[in-house]
């Protein structure tokens, strides 16, 4: 078992740094899942559709933390009250 482990961390080193983070937010992801602890079996079930619209947002959102902004308020022609 110890050998399967070294290839996967072999294989999670030879990605680049930003699918390395793709995976460590996944296995996260997977740890913290509700119904799910660190001393039990995973339980497969279905995702709630408010757990998948979180993970779908968090997973198209990735990376874009630090881009700067496109616009301002000052690029505004129109404002709605």
């Amino acid at each position: 078992m110890t050998m399967r482990y070294a290839k996967l961390i072999e294989k999670i080193e030879t990605l680049p740094i930003a699918k390395q983070v793709e995976v460590f937010d996944f296995v996260d992801f997977l740890a913290s899942s509700p119904g799910r602890t660190a001393d039990s079996p995973a339980l497969r079930r279905d995702w709630t559709d408010i757990e998948f619209a979180e993970m779908a947002m968090r997973q198209a959102l990735r990376g874009m933390e630090d881009e700067p902004a496109l616009y301002t308020v000052d690029d505004l022609k129109e404002r709605w009250s």
